[in-house]
């Protein structure tokens, strides 16, 4: 175990990512708000939204005292809306319950709205330097072919923490977890891995019996739904336009649209607009000329 352990952080000297915003004057608060802006989201598109969130709220006692509706506003466009709504109930929750400062416990912080076991890992071990093992979605590549595991990642979590767990240093666990999430970013990439530039590729057994790109084993993917929307652009007779704001419990709770919705089977779109607005904001209209229409994919 210390034999890879410190094969991967010597790696990572030399290779690994050094100027991403979030690794530079590293707190808690940076570790945690990257980690959750990470989420589902590439690294290129994260940079400008973290670097304006980091302008706007510089700590966690500035995003505490925020509006919801500022945070959603700087949100959008990331995606995953629900995240920002439990980095604004987070960011409360710490100032009022723990004195502004990062539980340094991982049960502690896993009971925070969005931090799940990983994401506390994360924010212990870089932040902290306190043993904590992780397991995103470049630990689980990484781990999944250094066993050839033939399950996909969904049905092997325990054995993939047992192992993140298993390799995890005592002694520095920062530059560790740090190490293996480059490797993961930089070498052990979905496609097209540069198994050649690997310092575990030696003892990988995807890359010595198999072909690495096959692992992880895919899951039979589903059927994406389909649905049609009607939506109302709605002006009064002094130009202003309407738009309402979704309920709390809802997919993209508290965030704006304008007002339509489900078309039913053979009904004409017109109909759709005029009668879901008339269901959920008592309003009645006038439904003129169509503007537009577009896919949407989620």
């Amino acid at each position: 175990m210390d034999w890879f352990a410190n094969r991967l952080i010597k790696w990572h000297e030399t290779h690994g990512r050094k100027n991403l915003p979030w690794q530079r004057d590293i707190t808690p608060y940076r570790v945690w708000l990257s980690e959750i802006m990470l989420q589902q989201t590439q690294v290129n598109t994260v940079i400008p939204y973290f670097e304006r969130f980091l302008d706007r709220f510089p700590d966690i006692e500035e995003l505490s005292k925020s509006d919801l509706n500022e945070v959603l506003g700087l949100w959008s466009g990331l995606g995953y809306y629900a995240r920002a709504r439990n980095i604004h109930k987070t960011a409360r929750l710490i100032v009022s319950e723990f004195g502004s400062r990062f539980p340094h416990n991982l049960d502690l912080l896993m009971q925070l709205p969005g931090i799940g076991r990983s994401t506390a890992g994360a924010i212990l071990s870089i932040s902290m330097n306190i043993p904590a093992p992780i397991l995103d979605g470049n630990v689980k590549r990484i781990l999944t072919r250094l066993i050839a595991s033939d399950k996909p990642t969904s049905k092997n979590e325990k054995l993939l923490w047992y192992l993140s767990t298993l390799l995890l240093p005592i002694k520095s666990p920062r530059d560790f977890n740090q190490a293996l999430m480059d490797l993961g970013a930089l070498v052990c990439t979905t496609n097209n891995p540069s198994c050649a530039y690997c310092p575990l590729q030696k003892y990988c057994l995807a890359h010595i019996k198999y072909d690495p790109i096959d692992f992880p084993i895919k899951q039979m993917k589903q059927v994406i739904p389909s649905e049609e929307i009607g939506v109302g652009l709605v002006f009064n007779k002094v130009g202003q336009v309407l738009i309402d704001q979704r309920l709390e419990s809802s997919s993209m709770g508290g965030m704006w649209e304008f007002p339509g919705g489900k078309r039913k089977m053979d009904e004409p779109i017109e109909k759709t607009i005029e009668r879901e607005i008339k269901e959920e904001l008592e309003i009645d209209i006038i439904v003129g000329e169509k503007l537009l229409s577009f896919e949407h994919l989620y």
